[in-house]
């Protein structure tokens, strides 16, 4: 039996993790994250919803994410909200990816990267 347990996985539910999103959905809040970000630094997840190497960055960015970080992070949904990406873009000036995270610290990105690339940061030295 332990073998299929294997295979095919537990019955036994899985731990999911839930990280402290902060829903990015309004062109006035990148104001105030370029303020905060100079007590604090911010994080801008980019996701695409229709994206599966969108979805498994993200997947892979929340199993590696340190809950204890003291940042604010903000998910993006670029497909409902394509206005509030196109500023994130202008105003941090960075060219659009997905997904992407921006890391924004005394009102600029001060590192950014896209795809894979997202989980090989080493967002501790942001922090």
């Amino acid at each position: 039996m332990g073998l299929f347990k294997n295979m095919f996985g537990s019955s036994e539910p899985k731990e999911v993790k839930v990280l402290p999103w902060i829903p990015l959905d309004s062109i006035n809040q990148l104001e105030i994250i370029a303020e905060k970000s100079k007590t604090k630094p911010q994080f801008i997840f980019k996701h695409s919803t229709r994206c599966g190497i969108s979805r498994m960055v993200m997947n892979q960015f929340i199993n590696q994410y340190d809950l204890d970080s003291n940042v604010d992070l903000y998910y993006l949904d670029l497909l409902s909200y394509r206005d509030v990406s196109n500023e994130v873009g202008y105003k941090f000036q960075v060219i659009h990816q997905s997904p992407q995270l921006l890391i924004i610290k005394n009102g600029e990105a001060v590192a950014h990267e896209s795809h894979g690339a997202i989980n090989e940061m080493n967002i501790s030295k942001w922090i």
